[in-house]
């Protein structure tokens, strides 16, 4: 099978959960035997790092990639406002990019052409036009969602409007999306059905974020007299910025007398986040090895007020063996279970609640661990997930032309 990959962000380095997600799927294809090519818009955001990619994995998937200046450019997101232009979407097509799509259609040909996030839909009608390939749409997460939850949680009137407008355009332009391809891979269950609710959406299936084990080694560390609580993830997307600051501004203070620390960690880390930083709160900024720091923490804290999809670091830290608390929010998309595999909260005061309960109950914050490993084993397993994966495709390709 011949599957051509475009992604809206390099594989590697794997800087956030976007591209540990796209990077385990694609290692997955390889490790299937699919003969994978990679064609990725490389930003400003996400640039491509020729010397921090495996020279193994750009080789094996001749991996290239197209810059593309997706910085917002007020005049277009104005006139966005008062057009049906999905402005998010819009500022990842290129006609550099565009034209190498054509040229790879046109020399070689796919089975299938994997297209990663709502990002790489513009290409659509160009991959119709220029190749007979079913195109399957990775979905990370229903997009108009996150800005949806963003403007219901945000108290500024003029940015509530702004984003409800952005959320509006967004989830115009998915559900018109869905019709055009030939096959959605959802993240989440929940998506799954989301989509499933869309009249004329194409046949969908659930693949979650799949767990190599052999990757995630519990450290097995003994939780010491003061818990470490900690936070990771990218500080440049718009709901961990959310979601810190929160933690910082009501959640941390109501546990100013518990034997806790707190560590916050994340690439582009705001340097005011500094200025809360003492004894008991260390803000680490960017580390080298996101699983090395979570595993050197007892419990991971993830206030999530907006989002969507499945969130890869929550996975992580639970296939790590660690509990984690968050949000129903910060919960959906995962097959778990309250005060078994998993603590849920949504309030300042029952998440600080739940922090303090875990200050003085060591033994809970193994047992939630060990069943939230357990819960990846059973359920999240990476092979049995490419198999789906395949499978789909496969359910793709038998389908009758036309």
């Amino acid at each position: 099978m011949k599957v051509l990959q475009i992604c809206n962000k390099p594989p590697q380095p794997q800087v956030d959960g976007g591209c540990i997600a796209i990077n385990t799927l694609s290692n997955g294809l390889l490790e299937k035997g699919v003969l994978l090519k990679i064609l990725t818009v490389a930003t400003e955001k996400h640039p491509y790092l020729e010397s921090e990619i495996d020279a193994e994995f750009a080789k094996k998937t001749k991996l290239e990639a197209v810059h593309l200046d997706t910085r917002i450019n007020v005049i277009d997101a104005f006139s966005a406002l008062v057009t049906a232009d999905a402005y998010n979407v819009s500022r990842f097509f290129s006609t550099d990019f565009d034209k190498r799509l054509r040229e790879l259609l046109t020399s070689d040909s796919y089975d299938i052409v994997h297209l990663e996030s709502l990002f790489t839909t513009p290409y659509i009608d160009t991959i119709r036009r220029f190749s007979t390939a079913k195109i399957v749409l990775r979905s990370h997460n229903l997009e108009h969602l996150i800005w949806q939850r963003l403007a219901n949680s945000t108290g500024n009137k003029a940015k509530k409007i702004y984003l409800r407008h952005l959320a509006s355009r967004l989830k115009t332009y998915e559900e018109k999306t869905v019709k055009q391809v030939d096959g959605i891979a959802a993240i989440s269950f929940d998506d799954t059905n989301r989509f499933r609710q869309i009249p004329e959406a194409a046949p969908v299936v659930t693949i979650p974020f799949g767990i190599k084990l052999e990757k995630y080694i519990p450290a097995n560390k003994a939780v010491g007299k003061t818990v470490q609580f900690c936070h990771i993830g990218a500080m440049n997307w718009e709901p961990n910025k959310e979601a810190v600051s929160w933690l910082l501004d009501e959640i941390w203070p109501l546990l100013k007398n518990e034997d806790a620390e707190l560590h916050l960690a994340g690439r582009k880390m705001p340097a005011y986040i500094s200025d809360f930083a003492d004894d008991k709160l260390i803000v680490h900024g960017d580390v080298e090895n996101a699983l090395d720091f979570m595993n050197q923490q007892d419990v991971m804290v993830v206030p999530l007020l907006s989002g969507g999809g499945m969130r890869i670091k929550i996975m992580e830290a639970m296939a790590l063996g660690k509990a984690v608390i968050t949000t129903k929010l910060g919960a959906e998309g995962i097959d778990c279970k309250n005060n078994e595999n998993i603590l849920i909260a949504d309030s300042s005061e029952d998440i600080a609640g739940l922090m303090k309960s875990l200050s003085q109950d060591k033994e809970k914050i193994s047992r939630i661990g060990t069943n939230a490993r357990k819960l990846v084993e059973k359920n999240y397993r990476h092979a049995k997930i490419m198999d789906d994966l395949i499978a789909f495709y496969q359910r793709m390709l038998d389908q009758p032309k036309g």
